[in-house]
């Protein structure tokens, strides 16, 4: 889904001419290295033969030079607050890396 969106919000800052153009490409960001291969690799795994070809999207976009796959260390994924139980220490840092502040804190 996240594909589909960053073309979209490509295009759509494009074609209002805030900014010249976006020459570079929309940088998708992935702590998973299964998932960074299938996107990268034309080959079908064997583990991954049940998708369908009409599924691997993101391989045409990567191709066009819409979308580019970053890898993210899975300890600096900001992502992670939200899908998975963190010890202490971890979550405050992500709490602290998205400014996201205690409703009493406020002036």
């Amino acid at each position: 889904m996240q594909r589909k969106e960053a073309v979209w919000i490509k295009k759509f800052i494009s074609e209002l001419g805030v900014v010249p153009s976006i020459a570079n490409p929309v940088c998708l960001y992935c702590d998973n290295n299964w998932t960074i291969a299938q996107a990268k690799e034309p080959r079908s795994h064997h583990i991954s033969k049940h998708i369908l070809r009409r599924f691997h999207l993101i391989r045409e976009i990567i191709e066009r030079g819409d979308v580019k796959i970053c890898i993210v260390p899975t300890e600096d994924n900001v992502a992670d607050p939200l899908t998975k139980a963190l010890p202490q220490a971890k979550h405050d840092g992500h709490v602290r890396s998205l400014d996201i502040r205690c409703m009493y804190d406020w002036p």
